[in-house]
């Protein structure tokens, strides 16, 4: 929800600057740097809640935290990818593929009641996926949209 949360934001706050500012670049140019913000705030989750995230990854995965810190710097280099135009539809690429890559992850912590920020308490359960595949499917629509088209 949080991710959402500041994606939108995000993306209204400069639609309602761009008027008012010399660098107006429009709806495109807004929709890539709300993604680029937001996935610099995952990216801030995959360190800060490195342990609790790599629960979140099927038992028999190795490495299991290298790969919570690999994709948190993946997520940062997508952000640079779509703030520079040159290499914007390239990067949306990678990044659906991405999106698709990572959603076994979050169905499995469903599935096993894994709190990403803290392995402590349980997670919501099954019931977070109404929300969580809906809302991946409308992360590739927004790059798709943004980025690639």
């Amino acid at each position: 929800m949080k991710p959402l949360f500041v994606l939108i934001v995000v993306y209204v706050a400069i639609l309602a600057f761009n008027g008012h500012a010399t660098f107006d670049k429009g709806n495109i140019f807004a929709g890539n740097i709300a993604m680029s913000v937001m996935l610099l705030f995952t990216a801030i989750g995959h360190f800060k809640f490195k342990t609790a995230m790599a629960a979140m990854i099927p038992l028999f995965i190795p490495k299991k935290v290298e790969i919570v810190i690999f994709t948190g710097v993946l997520e940062i280099l997508f952000a640079i990818g779509l703030s520079v135009e040159s290499t914007r539809h390239y990067t949306g690429i990678v990044l659906v593929i991405f999106l698709f890559t990572i959603l076994p992850a979050n169905i499995y912590a469903a599935k096993n009641r894994i709190n990403y920020e803290n392995l402590f308490k349980p997670g919501p359960g099954i019931k977070y996926l109404w929300f969580r595949i809906p809302f991946q499917f409308f992360l590739i629509a927004w790059v798709w949209y943004f980025s690639i088209r």
